[in-house]
């Protein structure tokens, strides 16, 4: 988990009920327009052919995914750590922004492939992501238990992921159903933690930061849902 800075607004878990209700509706708020963003960006990506070259590229050179990999990490972490930024607003919706585009770029593969050879998996994978979030927020709003402690799992079981998939780039096997239903539940995992961090641990003007997270998340269980249909249907 980043780092949240002790001295801007007020920890969501002590504010008053009207300033932890404002906050969660500006959090929801900048979620939706961020998922809105993300898929204009990407119908755009697709519909202007910058899919269709990338895609081409990435099958050219089996290395260029490396190098996507690599700075989408290091986009992440610098728009993270702005969206966190207590000093300009401003700076916060540039990290946001930033984040909405290379999350689009790295999306853009498996969406180009779906669309073309699978195009009911994106709506498909679209509704079961708003049905399983939607579960796992009224989950955690109703317990309002604390789930900080899957920060430390989750950030594991990442680097794990990680090793497995850059592991199959490099010795050329796929990774299966199997793989994309244990990330589905990773993901889910990540959407529980988020949203409990959103109610315990974030302050009152970071909305912002929180959103990022939470699409983050969101956007993690959308990207292996789909993948996860396209294994189960092309082995049918």
């Amino acid at each position: 988990m980043a780092y949240l800075d002790m001295d801007s607004g007020t920890i969501v878990a002590n504010a008053s009920d009207t300033e932890r209700s404002t906050f969660i509706k500006r959090t929801y708020l900048h979620l939706g327009l961020a998922i809105l963003a993300f898929a204009g960006i990407e119908t755009l990506l697709i519909s202007s052919g910058v899919a269709k070259s990338f895609v081409g590229v990435l099958a050219a050179n089996k290395w260029m995914w490396f190098v996507v990999i690599a700075l989408f990490m290091g986009v992440s972490y610098v728009a993270d750590n702005w969206a966190r930024s207590p000093m300009s607003r401003e700076k916060q919706y540039l990290g946001l922004g930033v984040f909405i585009v290379a999350e689009a770029i790295v999306f853009m593969p498996l969406l180009y492939i779906a669309y073309n050879y699978a195009p009911n998996v994106i709506p498909q994978a679209g509704l079961m992501t708003l049905a399983l979030a939607g579960g796992i927020t009224f989950t955690a709003f109703t317990t309002k238990k604390n789930f900080s402690f899957l920060g430390p799992i989750l950030t594991i079981g990442g680097f794990v992921a990680l090793g497995v998939i850059l592991a199959s780039m490099l010795f050329g096997f796929n990774l299966g159903w199997v793989f994309a239903a244990i990330m589905v539940v990773f993901a889910s995992a990540a959407i529980l933690y988020s949203t409990s961090q959103i109610i315990h641990e974030y302050h009152t003007d970071q909305y912002v930061a929180a959103s990022l997270g939470l699409f983050s998340s969101v956007a993690l269980l959308f990207y292996y849902l789909v993948q996860l249909l396209m294994s189960l249907g092309s082995s049918d």
